[in-house]
């Protein structure tokens, strides 16, 4: 799948998941408002039955045309003109019977007007299971009304949860199924950028095998030939050039080794105590012989000295090896190493500081993955195959140390190892 077809993919298909969740949130929105509105019209029925009920009871029903039965005071709070005198048992009796009629389940709590003390009395909670309790609501008051009661209600979840379960679980079946699309989606991606990554690694591969085996062929070419013989100073050299392409070729080979072992997860650390100063010396020396070690420039600041580790001597070697061996490849001037010990409590932090062409802040935790490299334009730039600091990262995760990466104030990058000091 090309790279724009991938894109529209995810325009279009983020435009369609937007759009079917915008109209799920107004449909929903709307049926929570039609609810609200069907549970005022519910209420205020049932409320006008009550006070015909309570009416009917007290043989006043000739006053029931004349008056304004329910006062709306709000969505969950109602006033009920019943302009006859009557009981809490009574009001009682008659709301629990209505409200259930009506399918009105949620809890509520009313007072009843007292005309002697202008007050509004006996309040009362009815709870969903129909136990009284007192209430300590504020309800309203009407001048207008002498004998009235007010009905509160405290929480209609209930209710609307009631009249609204089928559309949240369509709602939550919407979003487990934008949450699986979301991930499917995001594994593609990951997957053609692995394929990605695979792909420059097959390239580089091929390159980085072709070139050493075309020298070595080219070089035997000439040696076959008995005229060589008769100018030694060439042969030598083309001798040289097939032990140097050879030796590069072992060098290729052994890190698609060392990948192929590595993931089996066989490391194996041999682990000994560690003269840091001495090995870094003996591992510095050792890179200044190679060709990428010729041209860098490297200063170590090795104090305090004696700070002795527990490592695995071959795998720390190669670690440190891979490190310089990147500031080298990945600089367009003159190579310039620092490395430096700093002691602290009971860790040292060792620092490889470069003058290249460093890291930005979004590459520095995805160049510890595998096949990985920083994007420089030409596949072939920089050679190499994305496997040396993924190489870094499991040998430090092996041995339990920590590895950062921070910018060079003067340009190129730091890493730093933070390593354990044996007591």
């Amino acid at each position: 799948m090309k790279g724009k077809t991938l894109k529209y993919i995810i325009f279009l298909a983020t435009i369609s998941i937007s759009g079917v969740l915008l109209i799920q949130f107004v449909f929903l929105k709307n049926s929570y408002k039609y609810s609200e509105e069907q549970f005022r019209e519910s209420v205020t029925v049932a409320l006008k039955e009550v006070a015909w009920q309570i009416m009917l009871e007290t043989g006043s029903t000739s006053n029931y045309d004349s008056i304004t039965p329910v006062e709306i005071i709000s969505n969950n709070t109602y006033i009920v003109n019943v302009d006859a005198l009557f009981d809490k048992e009574m009001v009682k009796k008659h709301l629990i019977e209505e409200l259930q009629k009506h399918e009105i389940y949620s809890e509520f709590e009313f007072a009843i007007y007292n005309p002697e003390t202008e007050q509004m009395d006996e309040k009362t909670f009815i709870t969903e299971g129909l136990k009284e309790k007192p209430s300590t609501y504020d309800f309203p008051e009407n001048k207008n009304f002498t004998y009235y009661f007010s009905i509160h209600f405290p929480d209609r979840s209930s209710y609307f949860n009631a009249q609204l379960s089928v559309w949240y679980f369509f709602t939550i079946l919407l979003l487990v199924v934008v949450l699986f699309f979301g991930y499917t989606l995001s594994v593609i991606i990951r997957q053609r950028q692995l394929s990605e990554i695979q792909k420059n690694f097959i390239n580089n591969l091929t390159h980085e095998l072709k070139t050493p085996i075309s020298s070595i062929g080219l070089a035997s070419n000439v040696i076959n030939d008995k005229e060589i013989l008769k100018t030694p100073k060439r042969l030598f050299e083309y001798a040289r050039i097939i032990q140097e392409q050879n030796n590069r070729l072992s060098a290729n080979v052994e890190k698609v080794l060392n990948l192929a072992s590595l993931e089996k997860n066989r490391i194996r650390l041999n682990l000994e105590d560690i003269d840091l100063e001495s090995l870094i010396l003996e591992t510095t020396e050792h890179f200044k012989k190679s060709d990428n070690g010729r041209k860098a420039n490297i200063d170590a600041n090795l104090h305090p000295s004696n700070v002795i580790v527990k490592a695995d001597t071959f795998h720390f070697q190669n670690l440190i090896l891979n490190i310089l061996e990147n500031a080298v490849k990945y600089c367009d001037r003159n190579p310039v190493i620092q490395i430096e010990i700093r002691k602290q409590k009971n860790r040292v932090k060792l620092s490889f500081t470069d003058n290249g062409i460093g890291i930005s802040k979004e590459h520095r935790k995805k160049v510890f993955k595998k096949f990985y490299r920083v994007p420089t334009g030409n596949v072939h730039n920089v050679k190499g195959f994305g496997l040396g600091l993924d190489y870094v990262h499991k040998i430090i995760k092996a041995h339990g140390w920590k590895i950062q990466i921070d910018e060079n104030p003067e340009g190129g990058s730091i890493f730093t190892l933070t390593i354990p000091i044996k007591k």
